[in-house]
């Protein structure tokens, strides 16, 4: 193990995730953030006392750059406590449609796209963690221009497709997927209430990542990702921090 971290440590380390605080993007169903500052240095400041800085965080679990456990949407499946830390270590691999999500932004990943992939790379592997890219977080933190609703109020944003969700997690076995919007499913289908994709991954109990960012400097294949979250028991949701260690 210490050869190992010799040589991760000279590799380069990219954050794909967005700071959290009050006011960020989010699903419209849930509150905003409330965050208090019960201690400060100085005297007259916290509303419990001084010495330190302490503050109190009120927040949805899906907040920010965050996970979703498969008990989220499945009624039965894991919860965040759940989840074996061996899953959050994993080979990255990058779906690139930016391109089309610019031209259309209700586009929905494909087949053509993970084969396309597969030509390049090979076969997508066992294990894997599969993130959509479609630079949507460059948009962040402006939440009207994340969902991209017309006059109608119907959001479009791009998403996952069913058939590339069971090709994933049923024959290529991979461990989780993510994602820069703030759902798996497109805004047509969400607009909709339409959450049949994000469902669809719960029910094969796994877990998944939403509002990730900077995949537009990770490579395609060859990365390792890192996500990592706290434990609370019977946990629903909770931010997240994820990372990618290139090759």
């Amino acid at each position: 193990l210490p050869d190992i971290y010799e040589v991760l440590r000279t590799k380069k380390y990219v954050d794909l995730t967005h700071a959290f605080g009050p006011g960020i993007p989010h699903w419209p169903g849930f509150p905003d953030e409330h965050r208090e500052t019960l201690y400060w240095y100085d005297e007259g400041v916290g509303s419990s006392g001084s010495g330190f800085f302490a503050q109190q965080y009120t927040i949805v679990g899906q907040w920010g750059t965050h996970v979703d456990p498969p008990a989220h949407f499945a009624r039965g499946r894991r919860t965040l406590d759940e989840i074996d830390v061996k899953e959050m270590l994993l080979p990255l691999v990058v779906l690139d449609v930016h391109e089309q999500a610019a031209a259309n932004p209700d586009y929905t990943v494909s087949m053509k796209d993970v084969r396309d992939w597969e030509k390049k790379h090979g076969s997508i592997g066992a294990g894997s963690f599969v993130a959509l890219r479609t630079d949507w977080s460059k948009r962040w933190p402006d939440s009207k221009a994340l969902r991209n609703e017309d006059a109608q109020h119907i959001a479009h944003y791009p998403g996952w497709s069913l058939e590339v969700l069971r090709y994933l997690y049923e024959e290529r076995k991979i461990t989780a997927s993510g994602h820069e919007t703030t759902d798996t499913d497109p805004g047509l289908a969400t607009s909709k209430d339409d959450y049949s994709l994000e469902t669809y991954i719960a029910r094969q109990n796994h877990y998944q990542i939403e509002l990730l960012c900077n995949l537009d400097k990770v490579p395609e294949a060859g990365a390792l990702v890192v996500v990592s979250f706290p434990k609370p028991r019977h946990g629903s949701g909770f931010p997240a921090r994820v990372f990618a260690i290139l090759p």
